[in-house]
């Protein structure tokens, strides 16, 4: 579904380090004001800001995989711990989530989908694309309609919660709507609305401004 994302951060150098020489993802691109990362069927782009910004997301991973690459993620950096535990089960979208935190303070999740497997030794393939996008705005309810509209349905329900969290997408890759000062799973910093872009694999375009409205883009 994500075809590609472009976040913001004021900490450009620190967080190119960490996706390129701590994760060892694909350098696509770098300039000093931006740099995109492959992360298999998605890219993902950080360009420089002057005000800090934090964002949750989620990148699948082989659901076979899931011991393995927890341990070579413990290798090279600290997982988030969250009532004694570094791991969960979602049951309800059939995946296990380790977290932990970029330089940039963003809360990224890998999810282990059980339906996804990948044989073989790990590598770099075993980060498979981008699965979620949080999007945060105090305009939960515009956003979510124009969401639907563009074609993303929105998961378990038929009414957008404007106070809690929504799920919008299909087969293992959601937009996970919130609205601000929601609690993140595995994170002690609430979320917060910053701008963000979002390129879909169907070449629709969305930019979330910083006051958090939406701007959508048709299929070029």
């Amino acid at each position: 579904m994500f075809k590609s994302v472009v976040f913001y951060t004021n900490k450009l150098r620190l967080v190119k380090r960490f996706y390129v020489n701590v994760l060892g993802l694909d350098l696509k691109g770098s300039t000093s004001e931006q740099f995109t990362v492959n992360v298999g069927d998605s890219d993902m782009t950080f360009q420089q800001s002057e005000d800090p910004s934090f964002y949750h997301f989620a990148i699948n991973i082989p659901g076979n995989q899931f011991v393995i690459m927890k341990e070579w993620i413990k290798d090279r950096l600290t997982l988030i711990r969250s009532k004694g535990v570094t791991e969960t089960y979602y049951q309800s979208l059939g995946g296990d989530s380790i977290y932990f935190a970029d330089p940039a303070g963003n809360l990224v999740e890998l999810i282990a989908r059980r339906n996804r497997d990948l044989f073989g030794s790990l590598s770099k393939g075993a980060f498979l694309d981008i699965s979620e996008v949080g999007i945060t705005t105090p305009y939960v309810y515009e956003v979510g309609e124009e969401l639907q509209d563009i074609g993303l349905p929105l998961r378990l329900g038929t009414e957008i919660n404007t106070e809690g969290i929504n799920y919008l997408g299909r087969d293992g890759s959601y937009i996970v709507l919130v609205p601000p000062k929601w609690e993140w799973e595995f994170s002690k910093q609430k979320a917060e609305t910053h701008p963000l872009k979002i390129t879909f694999t169907d070449g629709q375009h969305i930019t979330i401004n910083g006051d958090g409205t939406l701007v959508h883009t048709e299929k070029e």
